[in-house]
């Protein structure tokens, strides 16, 4: 039976490349701290994994704070909310990534595959 069009393949580690570098790929989902993952370990599959999907969190951080500036919608429902989806979020994938497993965030998680550093 063929594969549907949009299901999500989620990549295999090394388990001595997790053990050794969890808590590098941790740090790639606070802001702009994503790009140390990325420029520090690029012979880390797990690292470089992480540190994408936790820039394209923080360009989603930024859109966030962008349009939060927009009056009254922004300040009362796109800035708070998309503040609070970000932590959240970012939280979650700490705690995952530092349990050595990998969670592709809805939506968002899909676009690490676009990014070549």
């Amino acid at each position: 039976m063929p594969e549907p069009v949009n299901a999500t393949v989620m990549p295999a580690f090394d388990k001595k490349d997790i053990d050794d570098n969890k808590v590098l790929a941790a740090i790639g989902y606070i802001g702009i701290l994503s790009l140390i993952p990325l420029l520090a370990k690029k012979d880390s599959k797990f690292c470089q994994e992480h540190g994408k999907q936790g820039f394209i969190l923080f360009l989603f951080e930024v859109v966030v704070m962008i349009l939060g500036m927009v009056p009254v919608i922004g300040w009362l429902i796109i800035g708070p909310v998309g503040s609070l989806l970000a932590l959240i979020l970012s939280l979650v994938c700490i705690i995952k990534t530092l349990q050595g497993t990998f969670w592709e965030i809805p939506v968002l998680g899909q676009y690490r595959k676009k990014i070549n550093f």
